[in-house]
């Protein structure tokens, strides 16, 4: 099955599109949101290269489904169901530019996601991993409903919580 657009009350989940790769780039190249996903920055050559890859293996061999997130027009941010490598089952992933922060679209977002997960792919449950000094994210976490399950603590120190949430359909 191909990545299917969605929809929530505010965002439209498209598919990336080849014109799509300098906000897809600009996103993860933001310190602000590197820093929350647990990541360096990581060189601009390199994730274009990664765009490219979603492009040509990802959509073409229906890897896993990965979206950019759409608000009125604008390109806000980035969506993922994939296939964690940290436990079996799926995780959730999403990104925020920080000019949408605190607007509730990351809760939206991750409602669509949980009813995409429970309505299209039939998952019973989901994962998440969230920096473990991301207090809006964790937040958002514990209001949705999920339950920590451990902290991973990476070669560098840096601590990331697992996160966990049964889902059923229409979430």
């Amino acid at each position: 099955m191909k990545t299917p657009v969605l929809y929530t009350e505010r965002l439209e989940f498209l598919p990336y599109r080849p014109a799509d790769e300098d906000a897809f780039v600009a996103l993860l190249r933001d310190e602000e949101v590197c820093r929350w996903m647990g990541q360096e920055r990581v060189p601009e050559a390199e994730i274009r290269a990664l765009f490219r890859a979603v492009l040509d293996e990802v959509y073409p061999q229906r890897l896993f489904d990965v979206w950019g997130l759409w608000h009125e027009g604008t390109y806000v941010g980035h969506a993922e169901v994939k296939k964690t490598g940290n436990v079996e089952g799926h995780e959730l992933v999403t990104a925020l530019a920080p000019a949408y922060w605190g607007k509730g679209l990351g809760t939206e977002a991750v409602r669509g996601l949980l009813r995409h997960a429970a309505d299209n792919l039939g998952l019973t449950e989901v994962w998440g991993m969230v920096g473990a000094g991301n207090a809006a994210s964790l937040a958002m976490s514990r209001r949705l409903g999920f339950r920590q399950v451990k902290d991973v603590v990476s070669e560098d120190g840096t601590v990331t919580r697992m996160v966990v949430l049964p889902v059923t359909g229409s979430a």
